[in-house]
């Protein structure tokens, strides 16, 4: 019986995703661990699936990532280099799905620190 696994221990493949993050295994930018804790201590709901922040993650970064890449594009129809909150403004209110999406959204004037 060389090279088969016995069925009860564990592979190296199953040890190594142990000691991964959950946003490394999920190939994730945004923290999934973050948005756990975000999610239990609101107190959304009584039970929170395994997957629930894993999903989440993942739709605010691609939600991030659209938004950026629209934004880059109109700085660059305009000759702009820096992506300003008026830019990030133009790429939502120009695109139908999210401009209904963030329909109810400020998105500031003013940069944080800045004045």
């Amino acid at each position: 019986m060389s090279g088969q696994r016995s069925r009860g221990g564990s592979s190296d493949h199953q040890r190594r995703n142990r000691t991964r993050s959950r946003t490394s295994r999920a190939e994730l930018t945004f923290s999934v661990s973050h948005l756990e804790h975000l999610l239990r201590d609101g107190h959304y709901t009584q039970r929170l699936s395994a997957n629930a922040p894993v999903y989440l993650a993942a739709i605010i970064q691609y939600l991030t990532a659209t938004v950026l890449e629209l934004a880059g594009n109109e700085a660059q129809k305009i000759g702009c280099r820096r992506i300003t909150p008026e830019l990030l403004d133009m790429a939502i209110h120009n695109n139908a799905l999210l401009s209904g999406f963030f329909e109810n959204t400020t998105i500031s004037q003013v940069a944080p620190g800045r004045r």
